[in-house]
């Protein structure tokens, strides 16, 4: 029989008639510091990691994880083309960790309606496009359809830019395009999509490649580059380096040489900026774990205060000073996952409200998104609850040792 473990128990949990229990508001508060502690960490870690996630989609949404162009182009997005075989589309969706492989170009130009004008950048794909990303953000209309030859040159663009320009669904314009000779378009808008991410969505109109080919002349295997998609972002580094190792020796059919470039390395602002949010968590986590431990640190030593008279009862008794410690222990074993439990209560509870009402609303313009994302992670949580608890045992252990320091002869007299 422990019987540390049973005297801990009657300590902790005796509701017997003339019983004293371990109740006192400062192990109140040691259990509610606990549980804050807890939710505050599990709270920050999910918000950090749905947000950086929710801003990450988005950013590869308009650019994919990686994407391979001609070496010879410059900082702006007038492309020099590059000739694509259906061998080399071939070649990139066999590599390992390759989920998709799609053409793109892209072209400046500047829309002109009756009140004002905007510059943007139009985006050209194809077949083999990817739409996902934009029919979750679609907000009016649909996406454009090749097939549909009701209108000519159709496009989407964002929420952003038919406000400016005072367009709707169904609305046509004039783009215009810069160069050795001023040329002109005539779309046809078919759907508005918003993201809430403004430094793309002011740029982006959506059309199809082979608009884009007309304009620059090129042929039909020219396109402004690939984009990839891999299928585990974690292994994005790795991937992206064997891609870039693979392009450098190869040539197409007009020997142009071929860069692979991440996500990363094209948004470096963007994604520095998304790392540093890690080190808010970990501050965050080390305040929490403070504050916990602290307030548990004051109920154990409460609990010891109370307990005086009956440590010199058992060490008059026998008991050594590591058992009446380990029954202590136990005590604030109890304590802390009491509070833990709360503090797993509280925590999963406004992440799994938040994440299916959204009852917490941000500013899009200044967070890029306008509820606050959530990330529940079922590790990540089993993790912080077990660093929780064995870290804060073991901080336990310190205090504990002022049980050696009381007297037996005078611990029975105290009052």
């Amino acid at each position: 029989m422990n019987l540390e473990l049973f005297i801990a128990k009657r300590i902790h949990f005796g509701n017997y008639k003339g019983e004293k229990k371990a109740s006192s508001p400062a192990i109140k508060i040691a259990i509610a510091g606990v549980a804050i502690g807890l939710a505050a960490m599990i709270l920050a870690l999910s918000i950090v990691i749905g947000f950086k996630t929710e801003v990450r989609n988005k950013v590869v949404g308009f650019g994919s994880h990686i994407q391979i162009s001609n070496l010879n182009n410059n900082s702006t997005y007038e492309t020099q083309p590059i000739c694509v075989s259906p061998e080399l589309i071939s070649k990139l969706k066999q590599t390992e960790g390759i989920k998709h492989v799609e053409v793109f170009a892209t072209k400046p130009g500047i829309i002109k309606t009756d009140s004002a004008f905007q510059g943007v950048i139009l985006k050209g794909v194809g077949n083999d496009y990817d739409w996902g990303f934009f029919k979750k953000n679609i907000i009016d209309g649909t996406i454009i359809n090749p097939e549909d030859t009701t209108h000519a040159n159709q496009i989407i663009l964002s929420k952003s830019i038919a406000n400016k320009l005072s367009l709707k669904t169904g609305d046509s314009f004039l783009c215009y395009f810069i160069g050795d000779n001023v040329r002109y378009r005539k779309f046809y808008i078919t759907g508005i999509y918003s993201t809430n991410f403004e430094d793309y969505d002011k740029l982006f109109i959506v059309i199809n490649i082979d608009l884009i080919r007309k304009l620059n002349n090129w042929e039909p295997d020219e396109v402004g580059g690939l984009e990839l998609q891999v299928k585990d972002y974690d292994q994005l580094d790795k991937i992206q380096q064997q891609v870039f190792v693979d392009m450098m020796t190869y040539r197409d059919r007009k020997d142009n040489t071929f860069l692979a470039r991440s996500i990363k390395e094209m948004n470096p602002m963007i994604f520095n900026w998304l790392d540093l949010l890690d080190m808010n968590v970990v501050v965050i986590i080390f305040l929490m774990f403070a504050i916990s431990i602290f307030t548990m640190i004051s109920g154990l030593l409460i609990i010891i205060l109370e307990r005086t008279n009956m440590i010199g009862m058992l060490k008059t008794m026998g008991a050594r000073n590591n058992s009446i410690r380990k029954t202590f222990l136990y005590i604030s074993s109890f304590l802390i996952i009491k509070g833990l439990f709360w503090g797993n209560i509280i925590a999963i509870g406004i992440l799994v409200l938040q994440k299916y009402t959204g009852f917490i609303k941000l500013d899009p313009d200044t967070y890029y998104v306008s509820e606050m994302p959530v990330d529940i992670n079922i590790l990540y949580i089993i993790l912080i609850n077990v660093g929780a608890l064995l870290l804060s045992i073991l901080m336990m252990i310190g205090p504990s040792y002022l049980i050696a320091k009381i007297s037996p002869a005078k611990s029975i007299r105290f009052e």
